[in-house]
């Protein structure tokens, strides 16, 4: 009877000492030109990462990336699903986060920025106030002043999350705060409404080329935000790439890939695809800023 423990103590020995030796994702037979995968993607960059997608299925037909857009704390809870592979949202994991992961899946997620978004401010054309200062955006969200404020929802977005954390330090909206269903019911919030103000990711409002945003912004603009950085003062910017490159358009937020894949599967291939250079021009071409390539253009002299 004795030997007989001794055999099973022996034995959970032998499986606790392989934990780091289990591959997640083991039996997928996915690669980054063939097979399905499932991602979740924060709603607000919903524009900008179907681009990615569409393009990079066209270059490789044989694969399908099925991506739910949610708001950003449904993407995490995701990510402990076997059946998502990868998420896009607004932050990446702590030192905490990631040891969950490793504890509960035996794998820690990689993360990376590949992009830099700004949260756009936008108003109804026939708007009477279209430039804000920093602390102006502070008093109308906390409602220390008059203004109908909408948003992609209360509380679980990344674009409210931001807005808490920067402009009021943790704090909370006011009863002044509209909250719909989704940055495409905000556009259409503030086109009814030349006294509102809206908040939706810039990927939603600064391609100016995709046909649908072309209509959108006959109907509606983008405000100007004071510089904050900026050593010159009383200047203000729009947001756009050049202006989140520079930093001169004070509400910027980056956009990170979750990928929990530590072999050469079809998300690797996504990821790798996303911060070389056709994945960062799309970021580019929609009006953020690439994190992983630099586009800037230099001038020369060439000798003839």
């Amino acid at each position: 009877m004795a030997k007989k423990y001794l055999v099973i103590l022996g034995l959970v020995f032998i499986f606790a000492g392989c934990k780091n030796e289990i591959k997640y994702g083991q039996g997928f037979t996915d690669d980054p030109k063939q097979g399905t995968i499932y991602i979740s993607v924060d709603e607000s960059f919903k524009p900008v990462i179907e681009q990615e997608i569409k393009v990079y299925e066209s270059s490789y037909p044989g694969t399908h990336i099925i991506a739910s857009y949610k708001p950003e704390v449904e993407c995490f809870k995701d990510l402990m699903k076997d059946s998502t592979r990868m998420v896009i949202v607004a932050k990446g994991l702590t030192p905490v986060e990631t040891r969950y992961y490793d504890d509960r899946i035996y794998f820690r997620p990689q993360f990376a920025e590949v992009a830099y978004d700004a949260v756009s401010v936008i108003v109804n054309m026939e708007s009477k106030d279209s430039v804000f200062t920093f602390e102006g955006l502070k008093k109308l969200i906390s409602g220390k002043k008059d203004g109908i404020i909408v948003m992609d929802g209360k509380n679980a977005t990344s674009t409210v999350r931001f807005l808490q954390d920067s402009l009021l330090g943790g704090g909370t909206f006011g009863k002044n705060v509209m909250a719909v269903n989704g940055s495409k019911a905000v556009i259409e919030a503030i086109k009814q409404n030349k006294n509102a103000i809206g908040f939706v990711g810039s990927s939603w409002v600064g391609n100016e080329s995709e046909p649908a945003q072309r209509e959108d912004l006959k109907k509606i603009r983008l405000a100007l935000v004071e510089c904050t950085k900026c050593t010159e003062k009383d200047l203000f910017a729009k947001p756009s790439q050049s202006t989140i490159t520079f930093g001169q358009y004070p509400l910027i937020r980056p956009l990170f890939y979750i990928l929990k894949e530590n072999w050469t599967g079809l998300g690797s291939g996504f990821m790798n695809f996303m911060s070389l250079e056709r994945g960062q021009l799309i970021f580019r071409r929609s009006g953020l800023a690439p994190a992983k390539m630099s586009f800037l253009k230099r001038t020369s002299k060439i000798q003839e």
